[in-house]
């Protein structure tokens, strides 16, 4: 375990630096900016000094004083637009880089085959939306702080040696002593968050799958039970958050403790110097007002970088989870679907559609045989209709997604009109698919819009006459606004069966060359099944080949042929 942590973290670390690589130059730019707005304080510092030196000494300063006081507004106005310059561009650049990070997780996922077993939903999205949010206040606050830390400090050290080598030993004495703390509670800090952030995304998928299972749940009535799991969730995630709280307040007290020791040992230098009571320290030369002044002023100033170092620490650590979980996800072997997942114009003439010694590889470790096929597609009349029976289990699903190119063979071809189904044909032979799956999926949009999803605008008129086909007239004149009616992303408001057949309407509209449906008769009452079976039959009449995994007998005779799929071995 030792070891796997120990190898995990320089490929954490990598990802991490990976992140903020398109977006260096402006992190530069940034954090030079910040160092420039604090700099400008140390000029602001002489001018006040000098000023009240002059005041109690009752003698003129070195520079006038209504020079120094407009000096002084002229450089907390450039150091204040410094400083909004440097946060603009720290901002802007942690929006480019989690904005790059959300691309190219999504579009990794989008090419995921569906039969890979992929990560859940919900963890992908609390991925994407919640986590990778974590990257900003890092990139905004830790990196520029991170610079300042490395310059700001060694100036004033600088600077307080050239007027007192007293007043530079206390600030060399205190200033590691906070560092060191950081990175004793870093360790636990960065423990703690990537707890917390595993728990955001347990919590996620737990609450999806309760969302999606609603009907089961109520049935079953098991909500009481599904309260109390998600209850205690929520209380593992409400711990983790308090723990990571805890480690944060913990490190603020030692840090503002420290500081307060440092700056309160600088004001009692410069005190009794002043005073005549400490007489070395100075170069020889008794300490001055102005002096005096001056390095109270800074010392402040030599631990403002460091506790915003601090402060941002615990943004380094989330962004450090984060950053682990990107690894471990690009990391994790995938299936991939054939072709880039974009769209693309139809093969113009498919041909047939040829299978030939495919077997597929299980993620359980099985091998699933297929038997050779030969499927005429885009050709002149009515179109081939194809039933793929068999056990549970045999791969009828699996068949069909090898056909779609949404899997990758493990050995054997998937030919169209003498070409591989391959990435470079795959997109165009998608384009004239029709899926109907087990359970649909609509857009959040109205219903119009996703039934003619890839329709051309001139081909939109034609809706009416597939929804008449599909006996699914009757379903839309019962929504509240027709074609206009939002049914969100589960078909709320029409049944199981009324969505398979507005999914056979949408799939009629799109005059596809192949239709590919997997049960779609499946849990369906008998006069629902045959109203999808006859918008199947349709779609064949209509030119299309369709090819239905099915466990339905009735539909499999009302097919021109049957082929029969083994068991797994």
């Amino acid at each position: 375990m030792a070891a796997a942590e120990e190898k995990e973290k320089p490929a954490t670390r990598a990802r991490l630096d990976a992140i903020t690589v398109p977006v260096s130059s402006q992190l530069r730019s940034a954090g030079l900016l910040s160092v420039l707005a604090a700099l400008l304080w140390y000029g602001q510092a002489a001018l006040v000094a000098d000023v009240f030196s002059a005041l109690a000494a009752e003698r003129p300063g070195l520079v006038p004083s209504w020079i120094a006081i407009s000096a002084f507004l002229l450089l907390g106005a450039v150091r204040a637009l410094t400083g909004w310059r440097a946060g603009q561009l720290g901002f802007e650049a942690a929006q480019g880089a989690m904005a790059a990070e959300r691309e190219k997780l999504i579009a990794r996922e989008s090419l995921r085959s569906p039969l890979s077993g992929a990560s859940a939903s919900a963890e992908v999205a609390s991925l994407a939306a919640e986590k990778i949010a974590a990257l900003g206040p890092y990139i905004t606050r830790y990196r520029p702080a991170m610079l300042r830390t490395r310059i700001l400090p060694v100036v004033i050290v600088a600077i307080a040696f050239s007027i007192s080598w007293v007043a530079g030993v206390i600030l060399l004495v205190t200033g590691p002593l906070i560092p060191v703390f950081m990175i004793l509670v870093g360790l636990a800090a960065r423990e703690a968050s990537e707890r917390q952030m595993q728990e955001v995304g347990t919590l996620n998928t737990l609450l999806t799958e309760r969302l999606r299972a609603m009907t089961d749940i109520r049935l079953l009535d098991a909500s009481q039970r599904t309260v109390e799991g998600l209850a205690q969730g929520a209380e593992a995630l409400r711990a983790k958050t308090m723990a990571v709280l805890r480690i944060a307040f913990l490190s603020s007290t030692v840090l503002e403790l420290f500081s307060a020791i440092g700056v309160a040992l600088m004001a009692v230098y410069v005190g009794f110097a002043l005073l005549g009571e400490i007489s070395f320290g100075a170069y020889g030369t008794p300490l001055t007002l102005f002096e005096g002044i001056f390095l109270l002023l800074l010392a402040p100033e030599f631990y403002q970088p460091i506790r915003d170092l601090a402060a941002a620490w615990h943004d380094k650590a989330a962004a450090q989870a984060v950053a682990g979980e990107l690894a471990a996800a690009e990391a994790a072997p995938a299936r991939t679907i054939a072709g880039t997942g974009g769209t693309s114009a139809q093969l113009a003439q498919p041909g047939r559609l040829i299978t030939r010694g495919v077997r597929y590889r299980t993620p359980a470790g099985g091998e699933l045989h297929f038997p050779d096929l030969g499927i005429a597609i885009g050709g002149k009349g009515p179109g081939e209709k194809i039933a793929i029976v068999g056990d549970s289990g045999a791969g009828k699903s699996t068949l069909l997604a090898l056909l779609a190119g949404l899997a990758r063979p493990s050995a054997g071809a998937v030919e169209i009109a003498g070409r591989p189904l391959d990435d470079d044909t795959a997109d165009a032979w998608r384009a004239g698919i029709a899926w109907i799956g087990q359970t649909p999926h609509f857009l959040n949009a109205s219903l119009r819009a996703n039934l003619l999803q890839g329709v051309q605008e001139e081909d939109a008129a034609d809706l009416d006459h597939a929804l008449e086909l599909a006996a699914a007239g009757g379903i839309v004149s019962r929504l509240p606004r027709g074609l206009l009616t939002r049914i969100g992303e589960t078909g709320h408001g029409v049944s199981g069966g009324e969505a398979r057949r507005l999914t056979i309407a949408a799939a009629i509209a799109a005059k596809p060359k192949l239709v590919l449906a997997d049960e779609p008769t499946a849990d369906l009452d008998e006069e629902t099944a045959e109203l999808v079976t006859a918008g199947l039959i349709e779609m064949a009449e209509g030119g299309a080949a369709v090819i239905v995994a099915t466990h339905d007998m009735a539909l499999a005779e009302k097919m021109d042929r049957r082929i029969v799929i083994g068991d797994v071995r």
